[in-house]
């Protein structure tokens, strides 16, 4: 997928998935029926483009390479951390036949705890503005502080 602009990688990642859902993962009792096959983002970031693909089974961080990135050489299956300002995150090489080598960081699975795809799409763009986030920019509010809840707080 190296050297596509954005609007091709969310066509090739959208149309690759519901592939998937409506191939491999018929049938699988983990799809959330309320929810659909969306990517979000896919900008760069590094040497890569970053973005969040939500499906009916999945909410998972995705890296795709770009000719410069130094992990898309590593065999399937291997994991390799990737620092975000939020911190670091271990990411997990994959590879599908529309997509080709990619990278995923799982954030849900399976998604029953979304009600609808908007509830889906809030998480994925709260998740995807919080990775890019510095903790220390973050403002905490008392209430969270004396909750524990330290990463609740809001960008500066």
């Amino acid at each position: 997928m190296a050297s596509q602009d954005s609007a091709q990688i969310h066509h090739t990642l959208e149309t690759a998935f519901s592939d998937i859902m409506l191939t491999r993962m018929r049938d699988v009792p983990i799809l959330n029926s309320a929810l659909s096959v969306r990517a979000l983002g896919f900008s760069r970031y590094r040497q890569d483009w970053l973005g969040v693909m939500i499906t009916p089974w999945f909410m998972n961080l995705l890296l795709l390479p770009e000719p410069e990135s130094t992990w898309q050489s590593q065999a399937t299956g291997s994991k390799f951390n990737q620092t975000f300002p939020y911190g670091v995150f271990e990411f997990t090489v994959a590879h599908e036949a529309q997509i080709g080598v990619y990278a995923m960081c799982s954030l849900f699975s399976p998604m029953f705890q979304f009600e609808n795809q908007a509830a889906a799409l809030a998480a994925a763009q709260a998740a995807l503005e919080g990775l890019l986030t510095s903790p220390a920019a973050r403002v905490v509010s008392r209430r969270d502080l004396l909750r524990g809840n330290l990463g609740a707080g809001k960008a500066m």
